[in-house]
């Protein structure tokens, strides 16, 4: 098994690209269903070392970004609420609700808690039994396993003051309401390696055999993309459509069972909101009745009105692939990263955050 470093190898990278060039006859666009794949794009500039017949566009793989603005006020309800600590990841603090976001919500004094796991909040509740603390679980079938482990360790130790807000997403109804969508001329997927440790390839199987597109789960590091870019163009070159695998390092067919075994003790799929791509049946996680005391929507009043994005914002756009950052009037000039108007200039993991960062093409 080859080492990490030498997917970090510029000779190996700049051979990849080579042969990605040398193979490529015919016009292919893939989409990276990953937010760090997208980022490591942009940073490398690995856009810039393909081929005119070959395009990257971005899909909805950035957690922060897919999360809906009405589950952002929700945060900000909860922030409001006395004797409440919101512990959530950073990208999340700065996303703008409708009308406020956590950071603003903190500089007026409410209790918002910037930690690294759910573990780090139930540290947090069990360090402050007078405090209801309230993790944010944003993100996907990666981060979701170690919420519900922290969820299984809260009920152990009979800790009252600890519950979760769920808005985690799940990747393949997304992926199935995308392709519902128009059509966005793709060729292929270069597939999460996160995620997918997780879930296996299986999800990915009617991809292939039901709309013919090429996937390739992919590892993160610059050789990690061009390698699994060219094994897409080589389905498409051949005129083939199959689920392969290039972060043979990090992932196996099966996935991890036992993750997911744990994930569906604590957690059930619910009809979620999705920016950009609206309400998916099934795409998100709602807690089973044996753990509804950790709900913090059954804890907690947090009904809000109806959302509304800020006018003019493409964020959805982006993340369905129909328009790049550059194509949003915002994005550049009133939309910064010190200034965001929407969670696609915010999370590290996010298009516009990347394209204002490493990208001017």
């Amino acid at each position: 098994m080859k080492h990490v470093d030498e997917f970090r190898d510029p000779e190996l990278t700049k051979g990849l690209a080579r042969a990605i060039a040398q193979a490529s006859t015919k016009p292919a666009r893939f989409m990276e269903l990953c937010g760090t794949h997208t980022m490591a794009i942009a940073r490398h500039g690995l856009s810039r070392m393909l081929p005119p017949t070959v395009e990257m566009v971005s899909g909805p793989g950035c957690p922060v970004c897919v999360t809906a603005t009405e589950e952002i006020d929700r945060a900000v309800k909860l922030a409001r609420t006395p004797g409440v600590t919101v512990a959530t990841f950073g990208d999340l603090v700065r996303v703008p609700g409708s009308h406020s976001s956590l950071a603003k919500e903190r500089a007026a004094g409410s209790r918002v808690k910037v930690i690294y796991s759910a573990l780090d909040a139930l540290e947090l509740a069990l360090a402050d039994p007078k405090a209801q603390v309230v993790f944010l679980g944003i993100g996907f079938e990666t981060t979701a396993p170690t919420v519900a482990a922290a969820v299984l360790m809260a009920k152990q130790k009979g800790v009252a003051n600890f519950s979760v807000l769920a808005a985690h997403k799940l990747l393949p109804p997304a992926l199935a309401a995308l392709l519902s969508g128009p059509d966005l001329g793709l060729n292929g997927f270069l597939c999460p390696g996160h995620v997918t440790t997780v879930i296996g390839t299986a999800p990915y199987e009617d991809v292939a055999k039901v709309h013919g597109l090429a996937c390739v789960v992919s590892g993160f590091e610059p050789a990690d993309v061009l390698g699994a870019v060219l094994m897409l163009v080589k389905q498409v070159e051949e005129g083939r459509a199959a689920v392969e695998i290039q972060y043979a390092r990090g992932v196996s067919p099966q996935g991890n069972p036992q993750a997911r075994a744990l994930m569906e003790q604590v957690f059930t799929p619910v009809d979620a909101p999705w920016r950009g791509l609206g309400w998916i049946p099934m795409s998100g996680l709602g807690f089973n009745p044996a753990f509804a005391e950790f709900d913090a929507r059954a804890r907690f009043d947090l009904e809000v009105p109806p959302a509304a994005d800020h006018p003019g914002c493409r964020c959805g756009d982006v993340l369905r692939g129909l328009v790049r950052p550059p194509q949003c009037k915002l994005f550049g000039q009133v939309c910064t990263p010190e200034s965001p108007l929407g969670p696609c200039m915010v999370s590290m993991e996010g298009t516009c955050a990347a394209w204002y960062k490493y990208r001017r093409d």
